[in-house]
């Protein structure tokens, strides 16, 4: 292990601001860097364009730059898991599988096959090590915690890599790039998904799934409208329903096979939800059921205190109180008090 001496890393380098100051914290400390960029997907010419600015920082940074074409990886491992998912009416969530299978998966075995000791990335979250136990924290700046997306990591993946931006605020990086003469220092952070580019996901989607015009019904089950397909919805969707209602409304409910999705106003007790099931899971190997809990069941959704339990090989999580928009096949996370992320899941489509 080599991660207080001399270390060769290699960085994925996006193209934005994090990564690039990544590579420069990374190579101040006296490691030698390479920079890489990963070419997954590229739409409307994305990749290309985050290319040339990866590429720009690795010369202003003096290090060697490579280019891995994933794009086979990707097409199989995410955006083929998120149109399976879509097409049986859950709402999965590909950054996390682009994390566990892309950028700590596929990149990393590469990495590791060329002599890198490490991997290193720009996202927003700590590691800590204790008793052999590599464990991710919430990255300081609560604002741009990535964490979240971290979940489906094992012990393996996570001894191979550095987070080098997890302890600062975006200001502060902001302004290492600046001082270190990166032309990246005030480039926009990106939106979304790279490979849905400037159109939007239900026309994405619209490639692989057919439509199938089906009826949109109100909390009391009356027709209020149509739809092009129940899959291209999702649980607390409220824009692109287009339909025209005197308050604004939230997708509540799906059903693909009867091809019908349900909608209620703001104050409907059933847009909350007290428990959930979770499959898939992956937990901290000190983690012990049954637990006091922080989870979340949406990125940026406030911590709410929970009580997670093991039901035959499934966590089963009991809020403390009701939580908002709870839709399956999305990632259920949760933390300890000091912010260590014990674990997460994927939410199954059944009441708990």
């Amino acid at each position: 292990m080599k991660r207080n001496s001399q270390a060769k890393v290699f960085v994925a380098m996006s193209g934005g601001v994090d990564s690039s100051v990544s590579a420069y914290l990374l190579k101040k400390q006296g490691h030698d860097v390479t920079g890489v960029h990963l070419t997954c997907w590229n739409e409307g010419g994305c990749s290309d364009k985050e290319e040339c600015d990866a590429r720009r920082a690795a010369e202003t940074l003096k290090i060697p730059f490579y280019v891995f074409d994933l794009r086979k990886d990707y097409a199989d491992r995410v955006v083929g898991y998120m149109v399976d998912g879509y097409k049986r009416g859950i709402t999965p969530n590909p950054d996390v599988m682009c994390n566990r299978e892309i950028k700590f998966g596929a990149f990393l075995k590469r990495a590791l096959s060329m002599g890198a000791d490490y991997i290193a990335t720009g996202h927003y979250a700590r590691l800590k090590v204790k008793n052999g136990t590599h464990s991710i924290y919430a990255g300081k700046d609560r604002n741009k915690d990535q964490s979240y997306f971290l979940w489906a990591l094992n012990q393996e993946q996570l001894k191979r890599v550095i987070f080098p931006v997890g302890e600062l605020l975006k200001p502060a990086v902001r302004k290492i790039a600046r001082k270190a003469g990166l032309h990246v220092a005030d480039k926009k952070d990106s939106q979304g998904i790279c490979f849905v580019g400037k159109t939007t996901l239900p026309a994405f989607l619209g490639r692989y799934l057919k439509e199938k015009k089906g009826l949109v019904l109100d909390a009391e089950g009356k027709v209020v409208g149509s739809h092009p397909g129940a899959y291209f919805y999702t649980i607390g969707q409220r824009h692109g329903l287009g339909i025209a209602l005197s308050q604004p409304h939230y997708v509540i409910h799906k059903d693909v096979k009867r091809n019908t999705i349900v909608l209620a106003g703001e104050n409907d007790k059933r847009l909350y939800g007290w428990e959930v099931y979770l499959g898939g899971l992956n937990l901290n190997p000190d983690f012990k059921f049954p637990a006091n809990v922080r989870a979340r069941v949406r990125y940026r959704q406030t911590l709410q205190d929970a009580r997670a339990f093991h039901d035959k090989g499934e966590c089963k999580l009991v809020f403390s109180k009701p939580v908002k928009f709870i839709a399956p096949g999305q990632s259920a996370v949760f933390y300890n008090t000091q912010g260590r992320l014990l674990g997460g899941g994927i939410i199954l489509d059944r009441e708990a």
